[in-house]
Parts: structure tokens; C-alpha cells; sequence
């Protein structure tokens, strides 16, 4: 079975292009959703948010202290390194888990990551798909999606590696603009994956 990755910066489109596959019965694994679970759910992690922001990084009753770890980790790229370098392997073995879980006659499957190249997770599947998008319409969708300004949202954008930096990685592109098919670009990959050799 294919491990397929699929990564864009924020507002590229991704999830939506997830879905498509959906449709076609591909199974997808929604990385930065099951780490939101795992960070209240995994103690081998709980107990490593604990030991490295404190205690008080979840309330009595085993929910997490969004605030507490924002303000630790919010602008300051080496708490941020040390909170991802926790939260990065737990998502790797959670990945391994539901892949062996998924029934032996799927072609392949989607690993859908925000940091896919970033965290290192890309050389754990056997190709990568990138997703790009104009920065514009990015910037507009995600103000609408998050109710935010669009100096929130280049902030957000900066954390990530450029696109031509992805794009070095990455094995095919999809071009989410207003000129080429989503859809026709989501087939031919279909078609290919479901054709190439494990």
C-alpha cells in the first residue's frame, strides 16, 4: 500500500483537495486533527507537555491549557521547536497504527500535513504531493474562514517553509487557481498512484 503525503501552506486548499480523494475512496489521514486529539489523549505525550511547559499545561480534568501553552510557544520559535519535537513523534506512531488498520485492498493512502516537510514526515511516505495556491487568495480565504486580519494570517504563512522550498521536496504539484481543474489534476494522480508498483 502507497503512503501518499499532501501538504500547501495555510488556505491552499488542501483539505478540500482531501476530500475529492475521499470521494474516490481513498482513506486520509488528517495529521494536524489526530495531533488535537493526541494532545489529550496520549500520555506518553501528556506526560512530555507536562515535564517541559509545567503542570499546569492541562486542567484537573485532562483538558488542555490552550492559553498556557500559546503563550509559551507564540513567538518564540525554540519553545515552539521543543513543543513540535513532543507532538511530531506521537503523530508519526499514531500514523504507523492506522495504516496497518486500513483494509489490505485500498491502493494507497493520503497522510495530510500543514508541516509535512517541515517536521520531517515526508520521508515516511513514499510520495508527496504539494498543493499551491496565489497568496492572495489565500490570505483572503483564511481571514474569511478565521475571522482574522491579514497580518495574522502572514504571520501564520511565515512559520511555514516558503513554497519554493517545498516545492524542492515534493514529488507532483496541484494548482489550486481559477484556470486549472482541481478535479482533472486529482485523477491523473489517482490514476497514477493507482498504477505505480509498491
Amino acid at each position: 500500500m502507497l503512503k501518499i503525503g499532501i501538504t500547501g501552506g495555510i488556505g491552499s486548499g488542501k483539505t478540500t483537495i482531501c476530500k475529492v480523494f475521499e470521494t474516490m475512496g481513498i482513506p486520509v489521514f488528517y495529521a494536524d486533527t489526530v495531533a488535537k486529539q493526541l494532545m489529550v489523549t496520549d500520555e506518553l505525550l501528556m506526560s512530555g507537555v507536562r515535564h517541559t511547559f509545567g503542570t499546569e499545561s492541562y486542567a484537573a480534568d485532562g483538558t488542555l491549557n490552550n492559553k498556557h501553552i500559546a503563550a509559551i510557544v507564540f513567538n518564540n520559535a525554540d519553545e515552539l521547536a521543543r513543543l513540535n519535537a513532543l507532538v511530531h513523534p506521537a503523530v508519526f506512531r499514531a500514523f504507523e497504527v492506522w495504516v496497518k488498520q486500513v483494509p489490505a485492498h485500498v491502493p494507497y493512502v493520503l497522510k495530510e500535513a500543514a508541516l509535512l516537510f517541515e517536521s520531517g514526515s515526508y520521508k515516511m511516505c513514499d510520495q508527496n504531493i504539494l498543493v499551491l495556491a496565489p497568496e492572495a487568495a489565500r490570505l483572503q480565504w483564511v481571514m474569511e474562514r478565521d475571522g482574522v486580519s491579514a497580518a495574522q494570517v502572514k504571520a501564520r504563512m511565515d512559520k511555514q517553509l516558503p513554497d519554493e522550498e517545498k516545492m524542492k521536496l515534493a514529488d507532483h504539484l496541484i494548482y489550486n487557481n481559477e484556470t486549472a481543474s482541481l478535479i482533472i489534476q486529482v485523477l491523473r494522480l489517482h490514476q497514477l498512484f493507482l498504477n505505480k508498483p509498491e
